[in-house]
Order: C-alpha cells, then structure tokens, then sequence
C-alpha cells in the first residue's frame, strides 16, 4: 500500500472528533496501513494510547496535532475566534515532539481565547523537528486560495517553506466532494509547480465509516448547542470524513499518485516513540524479601488494620456507614490500582 492517513481526529478533538482510538486502530490494521497519524484540534490528549494502541497492531504511529495560529498574534483577542487558521504538525523526532508540546501548551497558557492559539512567531521559535502541512480549506494557504488571493498564497507558502525547510513542507490536498476544496487544491497544485513544494494527499478522518456522518452531525449539534433541525449552523457538507481506504484515496487523486506515494515519504520521516514506559519516581529501598509493591501493600493492609480497630468500634454503636467487607474490598481495589500505575514508591516515599 502506498498510502497513510496523516489527518485524523479522535474522540479528543472534544465534540468535533469521533473516532475511538481501539476502533480506529483495528480498521487501520484491517486496512493494512503502514502507519497512521493522530492529529486532534489543539490537544496532544490522545497521544499515549494512541502511541501505544498502534505500535501493539503493528502500526507506526505518528504523533501530530492540528493546531490554530492566531493570524495577528496569540495574545490578541480582537476578531473573535475566527481569527485563526489551522495547520497542521507531525513530530519526526524527539526534538520535534517536545516543540510539539511546548507549542500546544503555550497554546493554552498564552494564546487561549476559545480555542487554544499559538502563531507563527512562536511556530518560528519550536519548528525544528517537526513536518507542516498546510492542512484543511481552514488552512491560511488554501483559504487565500479560495478567496482568490493567489500572491499572498504564494507569499504564506513560501515563509512556511521557510520556516521548517525543505522537505519539512507540504501542500495538502482535500477531497470531500466540496466545491471550495476543488479550488483549493487546483491552486494548491499550481504552487506546487512554481515553488518546488511537493504535494500530500489527505482526508480530514472525524470518524470510521460513512455510515457514522449522522451520528457526527449530532454530535456537533451538541457541542454548538444547536438542535440537527437547525438550518444556519455548523455542519460538514458531505459523508466524506471518514477513514477512507486507499483504492478510495486513489481514486480522488489518481491524477496526482505522488500526493498519496508523499504520505509514506512522510511516515518514513517520522521516527519517533515514547520507548518502553519506566518507573519516573526515585528508588524506595524495602526490606530483604519485599520488592516496593509488595511493601507497599504490606504497610497499607499494616495500617488499616491499626485503622479497623476504630471502625469497629463504630460498628459496634451501629454508626459504620458500610459493611467492613465492602471497606477491605475498597482497600484491595485502591492497592492494585496504585501497583497497576507503578506509584507504589511515590505513596512509600
């Protein structure tokens, strides 16, 4: 297969995306994809189990995100919370992950005004190690594009160009059936041609199958506060966002296979992983014949038994507000989890 999804938004795109991440990594595995990216709106939530859901299956998984760039600054509030465009971020290494981190959480500390905002002065300062695409018609290049504004197009692209370097840039295609993404991309495709910017092809994923755009529609109604009977309010113009198959993204873009070859090229760019999860807490030193968890449960179990003394107490005056075995399955319930999480040094300590 000569094709990954690089734009795809899970259930932590919060009432925008649908996407499951365990469903999202079993359709992408029967799909046979090499690899796949997350890329929410604004937020790295999902990161972690998506990482990990991915590598799992078999699946190389691309850590991103599809970020708002404030168009006059991230501290200016004036223009509401339209005065942004998307991009979007792919981390290809470690460097590229934590400036993906920084960005977004400076996102919500600095540039928070609806949504979370950085801006290009910012994105100038954390580019390194990371891959831009120029995202969705709410991208600042397509959008221009749209708006027949052609030279200062031509003008964004080539500062982003810039800014993250050849080989780090790309122009992204849409194809949802809608008329504005046609022009889009016919002018998208011609800058690609006069700036040497290569193409990459993409389908803005919000959830798995066609079948679900309804279930989607509802779903944003929810999060605009608008009932599905509402005519003026936001709504996707198509059932196109799903997790398409790649013969259905050959089909949209077979007149240009090197956007769809493009998104491998991306993916082989990209290499970075979490690597395997380790104890982040100092070392707790524990008696010969214990290892921390099992110290730890002893001096819990050791401690509520110093505490059953008093429970029974109550018991006794007929004030115990639950059984005392709902009490030592609460504790057994507590102890596991606190193990199952690797905090048995933290509570120790």
């Amino acid at each position: 297969m000569s094709f990954c999804h690089l734009h795809l938004h899970s259930h932590y795109s919060l009432l925008d995306g649908a996407n499951r991440i365990p469903d999202l990594i079993d359709e992408a595995k029967k799909q046979g994809m090499p690899a796949i990216a997350l890329t929410d709106h604004g937020n790295m939530f999902g990161a972690v189990q998506f990482h990990d859901a991915a590598q799992e299956a078999g699946i190389k998984p691309i850590i991103g995100c599809e970020v708002y760039v404030a168009r006059n600054g991230r501290k200016n509030k004036a223009g509401g919370s339209a005065n942004s465009n998307h991009l979007i971020l792919l981390a290809k290494n470690k460097t590229g992950y934590h400036n993906l981190v920084r960005l977004v959480s400076l996102g919500y500390l600095e540039g928070f005004y609806f949504k979370p905002r950085i801006d290009k002065a910012l994105l100038a300062q954390h580019a390194e190690g990371l891959i831009c695409l120029t995202a969705c018609i709410q991208g600042i290049v397509p959008q221009l594009i749209i708006q027949n504004s052609c030279d200062a197009a031509r003008k964004e692209a080539a500062e982003l160009l810039e800014m993250f370097g050849p080989g780090n840039f790309y122009l992204e295609l849409q194809d949802h059936g809608i008329e504005e993404q046609a022009i889009a991309n016919e002018g998208l495709i011609r800058l690609s041609k006069e700036l040497g910017i290569p193409l990459v092809a993409t389908n803005d994923c919000h959830y798995l199958k066609r079948r679900q755009s309804k279930s989607h529609d509802a779903l944003l109604c929810i999060q605009t506060g608008k009932k599905v009977s509402d005519v003026n309010r936001m709504s996707y113009q198509t059932d196109e966002f799903y997790l398409k198959s790649y013969e259905e993204m050959q089909a949209l873009f077979s007149r240009v296979p090197e956007a769809l070859s493009n998104t491998l090229e991306i993916a082989g760019k990209c290499d970075f992983s979490f690597g395997p999860t380790r104890n982040i807490f100092p070392n707790f030193d524990v008696p010969e014949g214990f290892d921390v968890d099992s110290y730890f449960e002893k001096i819990a179990r050791s401690g509520f038994e110093e505490r059953k003394r008093h429970l029974l107490k109550i018991m006794e005056e007929g004030r115990l507000q639950h059984s005392m075995e709902e009490y030592e399955e609460r504790l057994s319930r507590e102890i596991r989890i606190i193990q199952e999480m690797q905090f048995s040094a933290y509570f120790l300590i």
